[in-house]
C-alpha cells in the first residue's frame, strides 16, 4: 500500500550548509513513499526549489542571520536580535498548527528550527551542536539548546556516535537526557574518480557580509596566477551564471550534481569550516583549507579540530595568503567511512 503521509521538511538558511545536509534526507522520503512539503526562507529555499522543483514549497520567516564586520561583535550582535527572533519562532509555531488543522502534514523534520515542531505530530530535529559554543557563555548556550531539543520526538546527530567522529565536543554530551539517534554524516554526494581539472576550488557560503569579504580576497589574491581556480559563490538567487576573471572560473552556484563534480575533480578546496562542508569533504576524501567565519565558534572550534587531528590546516580570514596553502600536503585530508544512515528505522517514528 502507497505511503500517504506528508513530511515536512524545514532547514534552517544559515549559509547554505542546513539545506544542502537535507537533500539527501528528502530524496530518501521520497525513495520510501512519503510525501515532502519543503519549508524554508532565502538561500536554503531557493537551494531546494532548484534541487527539487516538482515539490510543494512554503516560505518561512527569516531569521535574517548576518555577521557584524568585526566577527568579535558577532555574539553580541546575535543578542540584540533576540526579540526578532522570538518573533519569527512565534510565527513557525503558528503555521505549523495552521498546517497540522488543515490535515496537511503528518510529520517534521526540523534542521535547526526551533518553532517547526508539534506535539500532535512527531517532530524530528537536526543537529551537530548538541553543545552550543559561545565563548564564556558555551555552558549558557548548550542548555539553552538543549532545553529546545528536548520539546521535540527525537534528535538526529548527523555524525557516528564513537572513535573517528566529526563533531568532536559538538556532536557529544556526556549525559544529553536526550533522545538522540547518530545516524552518520549526510552528504549529497560520492566520491569519483574523475581527472584533475582544477588546481583548487573556493567554495563560499555563510550569512553577510563576511562571505563577500572573503570573495574579494581571494579573487584578489588569485587572479593572475598560474592556478586553475574554479570559484563557487554560494549565491542561488537568480538563474545560474558563469563568468571567467583571468584564471578564475566563477559560478555564483551549482546543484548537487555539479558541486559533486567539481570537488572530485580538484586537487585543493578553500572553505568555510562548516559542518556541512566537512562532511562533504570527508565522505569525498579530499585535501583541504579552512578559513572560519569570523567570530563563529563553531566553525572556529572545527577548524583547530581538523588541525589537531592532521586532517586539514586553517588559518584566520585577515591571515589568508596563497603561501598558507603549501600546509596543506603536511596533512592527511579528511575522510570518513560513508555508510547510509538506516532510513527505514528513522522513519517508522512517522
Amino acid at each position: 500500500m502507497e505511503n500517504t503521509k506528508t513530511i515536512l521538511v524545514a532547514p534552517l538558511y544559515w549559509g547554505l550548509g542546513h539545506a544542502a545536509r537535507c537533500i539527501p534526507i528528502i530524496e530518501a522520503l521520497l525513495n520510501h513513499g512519503f510525501k515532502v512539503i519543503i519549508a524554508s526562507d532565502s538561500g536554503a529555499l531557493q537551494l531546494l526549489q532548484k534541487e527539487f522543483p516538482k515539490l510543494k514549497c512554503i516560505k518561512l520567516p527569516s531569521y535574517n542571520i548576518t555577521y557584524p564586520k568585526k566577527g568579535n561583535h558577532f555574539k553580541w550582535n546575535m543578542l540584540l536580535k533576540l526579540p526578532h527572533f522570538l518573533k519569527v519562532i512565534f510565527s513557525e509555531k503558528r503555521i505549523i498548527k495552521k498546517l497540522i488543522s488543515e490535515g496537511k502534514i503528518d510529520g517534521i523534520i526540523s534542521d535547526n528550527r526551533f518553532g517547526v515542531r508539534s506535539n500532535h505530530i512527531p517532530s524530528v530535529y537536526i543537529t551537530h551542536q548538541l553543545n552550543v559554543f559561545s565563548g564564556k557563555t558555551s555552558d549558557f548556550s548548550s542548555k539553552l539548546h538543549q532545553h529546545i531539543i528536548r520539546k521535540f520526538n527525537q534528535c538526529w546527530v548527523p555524525d557516528i556516535e564513537g572513535e573517528g567522529n566529526l563533531s568532536g565536543k559538538l556532536g557529544h554530551v556526556l549525559k544529553p537526557g536526550l533522545t538522540i539517534k547518530y545516524i552518520g554524516p549526510l552528504c549529497r554526494m560520492r566520491k569519483i574518480d574523475f581527472q584533475k581539472k582544477y588546481d583548487i576550488l573556493l567554495l563560499l557560503s555563510g550569512p553577510e557580509p563576511q562571505r563577500t569579504h572573503l570573495e574579494k580576497k581571494i579573487i584578489t589574491l588569485f587572479k593572475g596566477t598560474k592556478q586553475t581556480i574554479l570559484l563557487v559563490q554560494g549565491c542561488v538567487n537568480g538563474k545560474q551564471k558563469v563568468k571567467q576573471i583571468e584564471n578564475i572560473t566563477l559560478y555564483n552556484y551549482m546543484v548537487s550534481t555539479e558541486i559533486e563534480q567539481a570537488i572530485n575533480k580538484s586537487e585543493i578546496v578553500v572553505s568555510r569550516s562548516g559542518y556541512t562542508t566537512i562532511m562533504d569533504l570527508s565522505i569525498l576524501e579530499k585535501k583541504a583549507y579552512f578559513i572560519p567565519t569570523p567570530g563563529q565558534y563553531e566553525q572556529e572550534y572545527l577548524a583547530r579540530r581538523m588541525k589537531k587531528l592532521k586532517l586539514a590546516p586553517f588559518c584566520k580570514q585577515e591571515d589568508f595568503t596563497i603561501d598558507k596553502l603549501k600546509e596543506v600536503e603536511f596533512y592527511t585530508g579528511l575522510g570518513i567511512e560513508n555508510t547510509l544512515p538506516q532510513y527505514k528505522k528513522l522513519f517508522s517514528l512517522f
